[in-house]
């Protein structure tokens, strides 16, 4: 499994905790393993879902900084989805050293194409240009 397919089982990680309570996350986990395609190796796994607990270890911390960045939209009226792009990729352009920034856009962007709404890639791409451009 590749990094994009890596990032793309992460991003359903984080998608289920928008559906489920933090407690059943441990079996909504063992869910989305069983029905992983391609399966994932248990390095994979590991790396997965450590990646998983660290954004989620930061998840307030990560909302109040696309709340700031966000001109006119707040996380609570953003669509889960979208929202749950930018969490990772705002993960990965502060906290991940080893995903280069513009790849962490980039995946997510095409993340927002795939999973979110209409225009969803734009609205993504926008508010991640603001922290890559720390401005």
């Amino acid at each position: 499994m590749g990094r994009r397919e890596q990032r793309e089982q992460i991003f359903r990680m984080l998608f289920r905790v928008e559906f489920h309570d933090r407690e059943d996350m441990s079996q909504q986990l063992t869910f989305l393993w069983e029905e992983a395609e391609p399966a994932a190796s248990e390095s994979e796994r590991l790396y997965m879902t450590g990646k998983y607990s660290r954004i989620m270890d930061r998840l307030s911390e990560i909302d109040r900084l696309i709340n700031e960045k966000a001109e006119k939209w707040t996380t609570d009226r953003m669509g889960k989805a979208e929202l749950t792009i930018l969490r990772l990729a705002v993960y990965e352009i502060l906290f991940d050293e080893e995903v280069p920034v513009g790849v962490a856009i980039n995946e997510a962007v095409e993340l927002a194409k795939k999973y979110g709404q209409e225009n969803a890639g734009a609205f993504v791409n926008g508010i991640l240009a603001r922290f890559a451009n720390k401005g």
